[in-house]
C-alpha cells in the first residue's frame, strides 16, 4: 500500500533543453502532469539549470540542434560532472551518423522528432522505474 502512495506521489524533476515553444509545449503536454519540469532554451541554459538542480534532477530531456551552444556540447559538459543521469537527446534526423554521434557525446537514449507520447513515456519509464502514467 505504501509503495502505491508512494508512487502516486512520485513527480521526478526533468529538464528540458529545447529551444523551440511548439515543441516544448509538446513534451509538457506529454508529461507534465506527473513530472516537474524545468525549461531551458539552449545549451547554456541547460548547462546552468543543472548545474542548479544537481542531485534533484532525475533526468534530461536534451534537444541537440539549439542556438548558443548544441546539446552534443551541452551534454559533454554535463557528463564531465555527472555519468548516470539519463540524458535523452532529441533530433529531428533520422540518421545513423547522428545517433552514433549522440550517444558518443554521453546520451543515454536518442528519440526522433516528432517525439510522440508513447516513446517519450515508454524511455522515460525505462530510466525511472516509480514513475506512473
Amino acid at each position: 500500500m505504501e509503495t502505491e502512495k508512494m508512487s502516486e506521489d512520485y513527480r521526478p524533476l526533468i529538464l528540458v533543453a529545447e529551444d523551440d515553444e511548439s515543441n516544448f509545449k509538446l513534451i509538457k503536454a506529454i508529461i507534465g502532469k506527473k513530472c516537474e519540469i524545468l525549461w531551458a532554451k539552449n545549451g547554456e541554459e541547460i548547462v546552468t539549470l543543472f548545474k542548479e538542480n544537481r542531485g534533484k534532477a532525475e533526468a534530461i530531456l536534451m534537444d541537440i540542434k539549439m542556438p548558443i551552444m548544441n546539446g552534443l556540447d551541452a551534454t559533454v559538459l554535463i557528463r564531465k560532472e555527472e555519468k548516470k543521469l539519463p540524458i535523452i537527446m532529441q533530433t529531428a534526423y533520422a540518421f545513423t551518423a547522428d545517433r552514433e554521434k549522440a550517444m558518443e557525446c554521453g546520451a543515454s537514449e536518442v528519440l526522433v522528432k516528432p517525439i510522440t507520447l508513447t516513446a517519450l513515456r515508454t524511455c522515460l519509464s525505462r530510466y525511472l522505474p516509480n514513475l506512473v502514467w
